[in-house]
């Protein structure tokens, strides 16, 4: 399969987005954000200190404008980009002074601006004028634009996630494999991820890269829900050591160019007792509930009230804790939301998690999540691994 996006797909979004902002009068954007700056051009980068942005004219010519060390880094990865390279920041010029004079001889300074903000920022330093007062066009925020076309993914997104899907599963069956009594979640966690990461190198060879940040290729682990601390949705990791009778909610995925998937099990350490089961199998048939409502022309809104529902059957509010799921793809939460104040509707190529849990202080959490593809007529599933609860017993 492919390992990357082409250049077609950059073409294609950056139309995209010039036709939706052709309506607003406006005639060049600006772009500082990372995953803005990746999402129309395929440049990652690591934000620190140095400002990068990219400016885009309706005839789609590019410029890419980044400090002198990551020159040719973007030359090779946007190759029909104009980069351009400042010496350091906050350097004997600032930076963004320099990017002014760009956009000037662009025919970008000017003209009215759509941005996904008012000047780079970062919280490592930064210090920097404002895009606003660069220009004499008016500058519109319209990072929500390139949000709003983020939702729909395309054919080569989907091949990307469904691929960091399949080593994200591996890396999960082996936690499974080492999730014994008596080891720490870190050591089973960096075996399982460490050697689920080689087996991907080594499988999909040089052609592969991370994306994004780059950070680990294929993980999986527990974040300290482990035991009791399994009730608390958002747990740090604290190195516990599994025991018998122990609960493990876990997570588990891989990135491909930038994209990544979603896969949560709830596992126990040994046989679960009657009470474990009973909970267990609640949260599977309320996930049930959640797949069974997701329908290209539904409201993302009725997926939570479904669920919503079910709390409410069951008279167990006090074990809700967060709503049904989100999207991804190049961040791990993205809009839309399943959430009952979220009425975007749900529409083909959109991608989500699916994730209604249960928690019960002081016992443990129940929680599957799921990574799946609207469809014309429903839901393709992208996580395949195993949800029944004699599946999730580590013996």
């Amino acid at each position: 399969m492919r390992l990357r996006l082409s250049q077609q797909e950059f073409k294609r979004r950056r139309k995209e987005f010039f036709e939706r902002i052709e309506s607003k009068g406006l005639e060049g954007a600006c772009f500082f954000g990372p995953t803005a700056v990746f999402y129309l051009t395929g440049f990652p980068f690591l934000a620190t200190e140095r400002p990068v942005a990219v400016a885009i004219t309706p005839e789609d010519r590019v410029v890419l404008f980044v400090p002198r060390l990551e020159g040719e880094h973007a030359k090779e990865e946007v190759p029909d980009a104009e980069v351009r390279t400042y010496p350091e920041y906050p350097g004997e010029k600032h930076p963004l002074e320099q990017f002014k004079d760009i956009l000037a001889e662009i025919g970008l300074a000017d003209k009215p601006l759509a941005a996904d903000g008012d000047g780079y920022s970062s919280g490592q330093g930064y210090r920097g004028p404002k895009l606003s007062t660069l220009v004499s066009g008016k500058v519109t925020l319209a990072g929500e634009i390139v949000e709003e076309i983020r939702m729909i993914k395309s054919v080569e997104e989907i091949e990307l996630i469904r691929e960091s899907a399949r080593w994200g599963n591996l890396a999960h069956v082996l936690l499974q494999q080492y999730s014994r009594p008596g080891y720490t979640e870190n050591e089973i966690s960096m075996r399982a991820s460490l050697e689920a990461t080689l087996a991907m190198v080594k499988t999909l060879g040089k052609g592969y890269q991370p994306g994004g940040s780059g950070g680990a290729t294929a993980s999986a682990g527990f974040r300290g829900q482990i035991g009791k601390n399994s009730a608390l949705p958002h747990a740090i990791t604290i190195n516990a050591v599994l025991k018998e009778g122990d609960v493990l909610v876990t997570g588990a995925g891989s990135r491909v160019f930038g994209y990544g998937s979603e896969l949560e099990r709830t596992m126990f350490v040994g046989e679960p007792s009657s009470e474990q089961r009973k909970w267990f199998n609640l949260m599977v048939e309320v996930q049930d509930i959640a797949f069974e409502a997701i329908k290209p022309g539904r409201k993302c809104s009725e997926v939570d009230r479904a669920v919503r529902a079910f709390y409410d059957k069951y008279q167990i509010w006090e074990m809700w804790r967060h709503h049904v799921g989100h999207a991804l793809g190049l961040l791990g939460h993205e809009a839309p939301f399943f959430d009952i104040g979220d009425d975007t509707v749900i529409k083909p190529g959109m991608v989500f998690s699916v994730e209604p849990g249960l928690y019960i202080n002081g016992f443990g959490g129940f929680r599957h999540s799921d990574t799946l593809v609207v469809t014309d007529d429903g839901i393709s599933m992208i996580t395949y691994y195993p949800r029944d609860l004699e599946s999730m017993v580590c013996h």
